[in-house]
């Protein structure tokens, strides 16, 4: 709880106050300790400590900024992802929270049991939508259901950003996490008892001119199995460490081995004059610079990786490796 701080001119005005005796040291002091008593509410005990809401925060945090990450290279466009807060509530109280419609995702992570909700406003559903059909991603969309083409849409992007939350994770378990079905009235969304403590993590995101917040909710019964290691000291422990987790040297393999890189072959070069480009006509042939017996060179990026020959293999044109490219060659230019 953050702490109220004086300005100047009431420091001022107290400490005349004291001088002049109107307030004693005694009132102060016993005011001061009237202070230290919280009101506790037992209907509603809090479940997760300072120290967790703390590490969910940072973890949270870290996912926010892989998904901001996914999302500006699908949507291309300008995208900001933070986390706003990390509170605990009843179910009951989040559920009364939220919109109708809105878009709602039921998670399961195994290997926890039981299920998260993954709650996003509609007006950044819609903005996503319009961007991924090629628009500007706007959202002057009025609030409503999504159709079975707009849902379809939201979740093959949230499947990736599912990809994002588990790793986001993986320093405290290592989840799968899947989506089971998707809602848009949060009555259907009875996850846990209406008295149950979850917790909340309130994320704003922007994309373009809009602004809309996602909602994570997570019951402390689904995370009661690895409460003791949400703590930062376990947390940042086990950053520190990740680079030899195999886990993420899996993740890392995964990822590199299917990353689609274009390889180009080129049969040569050429140049010629503007008037000559320009003279250019149906059936006109042009020289290049090699020879039938050259090997050719398969580009990677803008350096040449190999050379090979031209030939066919079956009703396709196709290229044989003859060698691999030296240091020299790659640093030059074609």
């Amino acid at each position: 709880m953050a702490e109220d701080v004086l300005s100047q001119s009431e420091i001022d005005k107290l400490l005349s106050s004291l001088t002049s005796g109107s307030v004693s040291a005694e009132e102060i002091k016993a005011e001061e300790e009237q202070k230290k008593v919280k009101t506790y509410d037992f209907k509603r005990p809090d479940k997760f400590s300072k120290d967790q809401i703390r590490t969910l925060y940072m973890i949270h945090e870290n996912f926010g900024r892989l998904w901001n990450t996914y999302l500006s290279s699908t949507l291309r466009t300008l995208i900001n992802v933070e986390v706003v807060s990390v509170e605990q509530f009843t179910y009951q109280e989040f559920v009364q929270s939220l919109a109708n419609p809105s878009v709602i995702s039921i998670l399961a992570i195994p290997p926890l049991k039981g299920n998260v909700i993954l709650e996003i406003d509609t007006g950044i559903a819609f903005a996503m939508i319009d961007r991924i059909f090629g628009g500007a991603g706007e959202s002057s969309i009025k609030p409503r259901t999504l159709t079975e083409i707009e849902e379809a849409v939201v979740k093959r992007s949230l499947v990736k950003a599912l990809e994002n939350f588990r790793d986001a994770w993986l320093n405290v378990v290592a989840m799968s996490p899947r989506i089971e079905r998707m809602e848009a009235n949060p009555a259907f969304t009875q996850i846990v008892p209406p008295s149950d403590m979850v917790v909340i993590i309130t994320m704003k995101i922007n994309i373009g001119d809009v602004e809309g917040f996602v909602n994570i909710c997570m019951p402390y019964l689904v995370l009661e199995p690895v409460m003791n290691k949400l703590t930062t000291t376990f947390w940042v422990a086990s950053s520190a460490t990740k680079e030899q987790h195999p886990e993420q040297v899996k993740i890392l393999e995964r990822k590199v081995t299917h990353t689609r890189v274009p390889m180009i072959v080129e049969l040569g070069s050429i140049s010629i004059s503007i008037r000559e480009f320009l003279n250019l006509n149906f059936g006109d042939v042009l020289q290049l610079d090699t020879m039938v017996e050259d090997e050719l060179p398969v580009v990677i990026g803008s350096n040449p990786k190999f050379y090979c020959r031209p030939g066919t293999f079956g009703k396709r044109a196709a290229v044989q490796i003859t060698r691999i490219a030296s240091e020299r060659d790659e640093n030059t230019d074609e």
